[in-house]
C-alpha cells in the first residue's frame, strides 16, 4: 500500500503566516501535480488552539502538538515574532524535541531555528536563520554554528532556512530530494516563483541589502551595478570617489558590512546569475559582460557564491527560453 510522507508543521502564537503558508502550499501543490499524492500535511499548535499569526490573521490548527505522535517524515517549526516566547515555553520545546527524535528529517523556517536550538536539535550543527536574528541566536545558543549568509542549510537530517519566503526554497529542495527535480520545478512554476534558488545563495543580495546612507558609497554601488565589466578594483573605485583605498574600505564595511572587493564579486556573480537564467548568451560571453577575465574565473567565482557551476545553475534554474541579446 502506498504511504504518504507525514509532515507536521508547528505553529504557535505570533508565528509568521508566510513561514507556514510557503511550506504547506508547496507541499499541497506537489500532491496535486503528483496525482496520487506525496505528503500528508498537518498544522499543529499548542493545545490545538487557533494560531493568531504575527500578521494579524488567524489560522485554524488541525491538531494538538501534545497529541502529535511519530514516526514522522518531516517536522517543520515555523518562525515569527513570537519565536522568543516559543523557545522559552518548556512544554512546547519538549514536544518539539520528542517529535524531532521521531522524525526522519527536522527543519525550521526563519527564527524557528531558535526553537530547534532550545530543543537541543541543532547542537554541534551549522544552521541558517533570518539574517537580523543570527547574532542574537548565536549568543543565546553557543553550541550552534549560526550562519546568516545562506538561504538554507542542510546538515545531515536537520535543515534550516533563512527568513520568510526562503521557506519556499527549502520546501522545493525537499520535493526535489523526495520525488524528483522535475516535480520541484513544476511546483515552482505553479507558484509563479522566479526560480528555485540554491541553498548557498546569499540572503542579502545587492538587490535586497539595505541602502547605503553615505553618498559616496551610494555612487560606488550604482557604478558597480551598472558597469560590472569595468575596472572595479578597490584602487579604481577609490580614485573615482576621490578617496584613499583604506577610507573607501572603511566606508563599505560601515555601510554594507563588507569590503569593496567582496561587494564587487557578489555583484558580478549576481549579474551573471541573471544572465544565465534570463538569456541564451554563452557562458564565455556572460563572463566577459560581467567582468570576469575568463570562463574559468566565472566558474570559480560562481561555485564560491552558489555552490554549483554556471552550467548547472542554468540547467536547473532557468525559467525562460530567451534568445541571445
Amino acid at each position: 500500500m502506498y504511504e504518504l510522507r507525514r509532515v507536521l508543521v508547528v505553529g504557535y502564537p505570533a508565528a509568521e503566516l508566510l513561514d507556514i503558508a510557503c511550506v504547506v502550499s508547496a507541499l499541497q501543490v506537489a500532491n496535486f501535480l503528483n496525482r496520487r499524492g506525496v505528503y500528508e500535511v498537518t498544522l499543529a499548535s499548542p493545545g490545538g488552539r487557533p494560531i493568531h499569526t504575527g500578521t494579524g490573521l488567524t489560522l485554524q490548527a488541525q491538531g494538538s502538538l501534545e497529541r502529535a505522535a511519530g514516526p514522522l517524515d518531516t517536522l517543520v517549526v515555523s518562525g515569527g515574532i513570537g519565536y522568543v516566547d516559543a523557545m522559552e515555553d518548556k512544554r512546547l520545546v519538549a514536544h518539539v524535541r520528542r517529535l524531532g527524535l521521531e522524525s526522519r528529517r527536522v527543519a525550521s523556517v526563519c527564527t524557528g531555528a531558535g526553537v530547534l536550538a532550545a530543543a537541543g536539535l541543532l547542537d554541534g550543527r551549522r544552521a541558517s536563520t533570518h539574517w537580523e536574528h543570527a547574532d542574537f541566536l548565536a549568543r543565546r545558543f553557543p553550541a550552534v554554528d549560526f550562519d546568516s549568509g545562506p538561504i538554507f542549510v542542510s546538515d545531515g537530517r536537520v535543515c534550516t532556512s533563512a527568513g520568510v519566503t526562503a521557506a519556499l526554497d527549502l520546501t522545493l529542495s525537499f520535493i526535489e530530494a523526495d520525488v524528483s527535480p522535475d516535480l520541484a520545478r513544476s511546483v515552482s512554476r505553479q507558484l509563479v516563483t522566479y526560480l528555485q534558488r540554491p541553498g548557498n545563495q546569499a540572503q542579502m543580495s545587492m538587490f535586497t541589502a539595505p541602502s547605503a546612507r553615505h553618498s559616496l558609497v551610494q555612487d560606488a554601488v550604482a557604478h558597480i551595478a551598472g558597469n560590472p565589466a569595468a575596472d572595479l578594483s578597490t584602487a579604481a573605485l577609490a580614485a573615482r570617489a576621490g578617496l584613499s583605498q583604506r577610507h573607501l574600505a572603511r566606508l563599505f564595511l560601515a555601510e554594507l558590512g563588507m569590503t569593496p572587493g567582496r561587494f564587487v564579486r557578489r555583484a558580478r556573480g549576481e549579474a551573471a546569475a541573471h544572465l544565465l537564467t534570463g538569456t541564451a548568451l554563452t557562458v564565455e560571453t556572460i563572463a566577459a559582460r560581467c567582468g570576469f577575465g575568463s570562463e574559468e574565473a566565472l566558474r570559480q567565482a560562481f561555485r564560491g557564491l552558489y555552490g554549483v557551476s554556471p552550467s548547472h545553475y542554468r540547467a536547473t534554474q532557468s525559467t525562460a527560453q530567451s534568445t541571445a541579446q
